[in-house]
This record gives structure tokens, C-alpha cells and sequence, in this order.
């Protein structure tokens, strides 16, 4: 393997990784946006009023893009595969 190979399946790798958790960690940011623009509008500071929420959104997004971002692990892995065995 070569050093210009490695840095490629290296930069190739941080895109899938940063695709593959943008469906899930975009919403959570969001919504724990709100959350605590709602928690300083109101001023209550009650930990599980961030955390349930937070958690239902991982979920429903989990359930939602859960098959895209297998595909696109799948793909990645399968080309990573491929480019290290073509030498």
C-alpha cells in the first residue's frame, strides 16, 4: 500500500463518516437547539427535558435512514476493499 493510497482511503473514510452520521447527529443538534432556547425562555433547567427528546429524534432517525447509511457504509467498505486489493 502505498502513502498516496493510504491518504486517499484515509479522506474517502473521514466523507463517509461525516455522510453517514449527518442524518442522525443534524436533527439532535436542532432539536437540542430548541430545547434549550425553550430552557432559557422559561427558565427550567430540568436535565431530562434535553435528554428524552434527544433521544427519540436518535431513534426516529436511526429507524429512518438507518438502511441509507448501511448502503453507504457497504460501499465504502466494498470500494475500500477493492482499491487495497488492486495492488
Amino acid at each position: 500500500m502505498t502513502a498516496d493510497l493510504a491518504l486517499q482511503l484515509t479522506g474517502q473514510m473521514l466523507l463517509a463518516a461525516l455522510f453517514i452520521c449527518a442524518p442522525v447527529l443534524i436533527p439532535v443538534m436542532v432539536v437540542g437547539l430548541v430545547i434549550s432556547i425553550l430552557q432559557v425562555v422559561t427558565q427550567v433547567q430540568e436535565v431530562s427535558l434535553t435528554f428524552v427528546p434527544k433521544i427519540i429524534v436518535v431513534f426516529a432517525s436511526l429507524v429512518l435512514f438507518g438502511p441509507w447509511m448501511l448502503r453507504k457504509l457497504l460501499a465504502f467498505a466494498a470500494a475500500a476493499i477493492t482499491q487495497a486489493g488492486a495492488l
